[in-house]
């Protein structure tokens, strides 16, 4: 079980990395320091930005299902988008 934990625990200088990582990932994220306050609004932070990529993704599918609807199946386009999805 110790081991267990050894491998499962991290240390304060991987979460400091894995924060500044985190900050460049997010098109917003301003530049903070690494204090318990600024960490929190980042995680929010990154849990708003996913929800909104979710919400694109599911708006993209909304559309291209709608495409996909009023095309002919057998058409070039159809077919390219199909590739596309593969």
């Amino acid at each position: 079980m110790s081991n267990r934990r050894s491998r499962a625990s991290v240390s304060e200088e991987e979460i400091y990395e894995l924060i500044a990582r985190l900050q460049t990932l997010l098109p917003n994220a301003r530049r903070r320091g690494s204090s318990q306050a600024s960490t929190t609004k980042l995680l929010k932070e990154t849990c708003s930005y996913i929800k909104s990529l979710h919400r694109e993704v599911d708006d993209l599918s909304d559309r291209l299902s709608d495409l996909m609807a009023t095309m002919d199946q057998n058409s070039p386009g159809a077919e390219i988008i199909r590739s596309l999805l593969r």
